[in-house]
């Protein structure tokens, strides 16, 4: 929920994971695979894109998504904060962030569906923001990683 301090806020559905402060929106249908690659990328070991900030939750299932002038904040709703549905399992308990700022919207594809050289300039308007997107085959054994590299990639920016 917005404060008196900030513009507007929508609650989406997604999962939303960041390393450090920095967030990652994954959208995509029901049994898309976002709950999964988000619990793949939170058990990363902190190598590579993950070694100066541990991968960590922010939300899963639904996210809100708050204006901060030209930033978006975001967060879980209270009721599902620091719960992840894992499949087969059933709803746990993890580590979470209360609040991140969203840096990057990924998108879930069929593996066939993603470009070998995709066009970096794509973005997405949320709440009036371009947030810059990317497409990733969620399945992939990598797709942790290439959720982390270009995670990475969106805190220097």
């Amino acid at each position: 929920m917005p404060d008196a301090t900030e513009d507007a806020a929508e609650l989406v559905h997604g999962t939303c994971v960041a390393l450090g402060h920095t967030a990652a929106l994954l959208r995509g249908p029901s049994g898309a695979g976002k709950s999964d690659l988000a619990l793949r990328f939170l058990y990363l070991a902190r190598r590579g894109p993950a070694a100066l900030a541990s991968p960590i939750l922010v939300a899963d299932d639904q996210v809100w998504l708050v204006r901060h002038g030209e930033r978006i904040l975001v967060r879980a709703p209270k009721t599902i904060r620091g719960r992840m549905e894992v499949r087969g399992i059933g709803i746990v308990e993890v580590k979470s962030l209360a609040e991140a700022e969203l840096a990057l919207v990924v998108d879930l594809a069929p593996a066939g569906a993603i470009e070998r050289m995709p066009d970096t300039d794509r973005t997405t308007l949320l709440l009036g923001v371009e947030v810059p997107t990317i497409a990733l085959a969620p399945w992939e054994g990598s797709a942790p990683i290439k959720l982390a590299i270009a995670l990475a990639r969106a805190r220097q920016s």
